[in-house]
């Protein structure tokens, strides 16, 4: 539009410079009236017809302004729509994974209450047998303080222990001695060993004064004393009762039933286990005497062992002229096999021949013609071919 205004403008001012130079004024007059009539006309007309487009391209512009501002707005809410449907699928999600964790939650609340309920059971179970074992120790409290139950306590357990170790054969309870003496218990084992004796009873009422706490330092000494006479009184007991030359050991066994009373001597009465030794009477206890009959079983059957020599040594004889026997039949086996392992290689050889014959009576057609029969019959058969 400006473009047609500018060329309409030049060619104006042309006509002006062509009227100018004109030498009539009076045509140079009409024609500048004429001229700006026609100026102004056209001016007019370009003007509205501009001013039209203007309006035009304006009108064109707004509805393109508010198409785009409708799509925009829809984008927008179209935007806003997605946005909301997508947060109303997380909250869902969300509100399902809480939904999940707590139950989840409670489930194992749930299951952890359910275990306490059963510990806590439990836990009455146990109180009511340590009340149950409380009761036991009592009784065997009152058990051990009679020193002739205290002796069947002990003989009980020596017994249990014997029993499940050694063979009937090889011991016996309340065994009589030929001094009028009776053995608690005497184990039976091969020479140079011999017999040996075996004590289940112990003195223990002045260990249990000794592990009173509450008892003053004089009573404590006393009571020390006292279990140190009581256990020294018992060993001498035993040499004198249970060692007879030529009838038993020169030795014999004192058995504590009571592993601590076992570890209160050897660690602070290093001089009753001195004392012990010199009266070759051994101090044991469950776990000692467990290892003595586990020695004493090994004993046995090494004393079987021997006295079954000569059986092992005539079997062992006898195997030996069972291998002779074993040796010869596989020699003679093995030339059983060679001989037919040559007697296969033989035959292979033969069958390879008779193949070879074959072959060549197969291709006697492309022998030379020439040649007559007779002298092929007549020809000599090689040496590798007559084996």
């Amino acid at each position: 539009m400006l473009i047609s205004i500018l060329t309409l403008l030049c060619s104006l001012a042309i006509l002006c410079v062509i009227i100018f130079k004109s030498k009539n004024s009076d045509s140079q007059s009409a024609l500048l009236n004429d001229l700006e009539k026609k100026l102004t006309t056209t001016l007019i007309e370009k003007l509205s017809d501009n001013r039209f487009q203007l309006q035009q391209n304006l009108n064109d512009h707004r509805t393109s302004f508010d198409k785009r501002q409708m799509d925009v707005l829809k984008i927008i809410q179209d935007s806003l729509q997605t946005g909301r449907q997508e947060i109303q699928r997380h909250l869902k999600e969300i509100s399902g994974q809480v939904e999940k964790r707590l139950s989840d939650g409670f489930e194992k609340t749930t299951q952890t209450f359910t275990d306490i309920v059963k510990r806590l059971a439990l836990i009455d179970e146990a109180q009511k047998k340590m009340t149950e074992l409380s009761g036991n120790v009592l009784s065997l409290k009152t058990l051990l303080s009679d020193k002739r139950s205290r002796g069947a306590f002990g003989e009980v357990q020596l017994n249990s222990l014997i029993r499940n170790v050694l063979p009937e054969q090889h011991f016996e309870f309340q065994s009589s001695l030929s001094n009028g003496k009776r053995a608690d218990c005497l184990l039976f084992l091969p020479e140079p060993t011999g017999n040996i004796a075996i004590d289940a009873k112990f003195p223990l009422e002045n260990f249990q004064k000794l592990m009173d706490t509450e008892l003053s330092e004089s009573d404590r000494k006393a009571a020390e004393q006292q279990f140190k006479q009581d256990i020294k009184f018992h060993i001498q007991t035993i040499a004198e009762k249970y060692i007879i030359p030529g009838e038993t050991c020169d030795s014999a066994i004192m058995f504590i039933p009571a592993e601590a009373i076992f570890a209160e001597i050897h660690s602070h009465y290093p001089e009753l286990v001195e004392f012990s030794h010199q009266a070759k009477v051994w101090l044991v206890s469950p776990t000692t005497m467990m290892a003595i009959l586990t020695t004493a079983r090994a004993v046995l059957k090494d004393d079987a062992t021997r006295k079954q020599v000569h059986i092992i040594q005539e079997h062992l004889q006898m195997l030996a002229k069972d291998f002779e026997r074993f040796q010869d039949r596989m020699d003679g086996l093995q030339r059983h096999i060679e001989q037919a392992h040559q007697d296969v290689s033989d035959v292979n050889k033969s069958a390879k021949k008779i193949s070879s014959r074959f072959s060549k009576i197969e291709k006697v057609e492309l022998v030379d013609t020439s040649v007559s029969p007779a002298t092929l019959v007549a020809q000599p058969i090689s040496e590798e071919e007559a084996s």
